[in-house]
């Protein structure tokens, strides 16, 4: 592969690091009153832009094919929603008796507390040849949960801006994720034979609003001079990062081949991707509603912009050794479930 292929392909993640760098350089042009006027642009117009697109594009009707293999819907959405956040929860209180930044440790939370991405696991699902149909369902049917249970999660793990109240931020929850999803998908229904001819670029549109989000969140954290990240505990957290999601593929990926789990190969692999991926899109702008008001917002968002672009790199390696154990292992069941031939007297 080419260098200019592979910046192509690697867009969004140049785009992360460039945006933060012109945030540095110049932080007056994003922050709250500066000339973007992100307090409006981006607290309202930009996250409902990405709903809306989300609701235009998510294709409800190819999940119903996935729908009745409930077992495995339930260990995706009770691993990812439930277990996830706890299991982080329980971590971070060894944690928190290290020098390791405190607001990074409250990133890795809310890290735990996300849904699933709409698209890298359903990607990876395909490339490795798994259960797509049920990688499909679970991305959207969490990303559908994660409007409701993650703010909620977050809430009770994190506490909210003692600026905003409660209510006022389900109100804006409401008013630009919901709302806005349910328009789209509306509409979906009314121009989706336009939508299946043109292909208009969703995933592209969603990742430039969603810079835009990124940039004015570090905008606001380098023009205030009290806040200071040490490298020290961004490296560690890197490292924790590649280790939890490491950690947590080892064990979806041992429950989900146990001989009583009633999984098939292919379901493993939807299983393994589903319950360990974690969506950003969906991330950057409910942080940006629950936690409005925090000075730290951008250092806990740093763990997720960081969770993102490592999930896609151990994904894409790792699955060339997935595909080869999937292929082997249906064959040794194909094998088993074969009738003996008669011996002959």
């Amino acid at each position: 592969m080419g260098l200019l292929e592979r910046l192509r392909k690697e867009w969004f993640i140049l785009g992360i690091v460039l945006v933060i760098a012109v945030a540095r350089l110049e932080p007056a042009v994003g922050v709250k009153g500066g000339p973007l006027k992100p307090e409006i642009t981006i607290t309202y117009i930009a996250v409902s832009a990405i709903f809306f697109n989300s609701g235009l594009s998510l294709k409800t009707e190819e999940l119903t094919s996935a729908l009745m293999h409930v077992k495995l819907h339930l260990f995706v959405q009770i691993f990812t929603l439930v277990f996830f956040p706890t299991a982080i929860w329980l971590f971070l209180q060894l944690l928190s008796i290290t020098p390791i930044n405190e607001w990074l440790l409250k990133g890795l939370q809310t890290v735990g507390c996300m849904p699933p991405p709409v698209s890298s696991a359903v990607i990876l699902t395909k490339a490795v040849g798994g259960n797509e149909a049920a990688a499909i369902f679970n991305s959207a049917f969490g990303s559908f949960l994660g409007i409701v249970i993650t703010p909620l999660l977050l809430l009770l793990f994190l506490g909210s801006s003692s600026s905003v109240p409660f209510t006022s931020i389900f109100s804006q929850l409401f008013m630009t994720v919901v709302v806005p999803l349910i328009i789209g998908q509306i509409v979906r229904r009314y121009i989706k034979d336009w939508l299946e001819r043109r292909k208009p670029p969703f995933g592209t549109i969603s990742s430039c609003v969603l810079l835009m989000i990124i940039y004015t969140t570090f905008c606001d954290t380098f023009a205030n001079p009290n806040i200071d990240l040490d490298k020290f505990s961004l490296i560690i957290i890197v490292f924790i990062i590649f280790s939890v999601q490491m950690s947590f593929m080892f064990l979806t990926f041992l429950f989900s081949t146990r001989d009583n789990s009633g999984f098939t190969p292919a379901d493993t692999v939807a299983i393994v991707f589903c319950s360990t991926h974690k969506s950003l899109t969906l991330g950057i702008p409910m942080l940006k509603i629950v936690f409005a008001g925090y000075e730290h917002l951008s250092l806990i968002s740093v763990p997720l912009l960081i969770y993102h672009p490592a999930q896609i790199l151990l994904g894409s390696l790792l699955v060339p050794t997935i595909k080869s154990w999937m292929v082997s292992r249906q064959k040794a069941l194909k094998l088993t479930r074969q009738p003996k031939a008669p011996v002959k007297v």
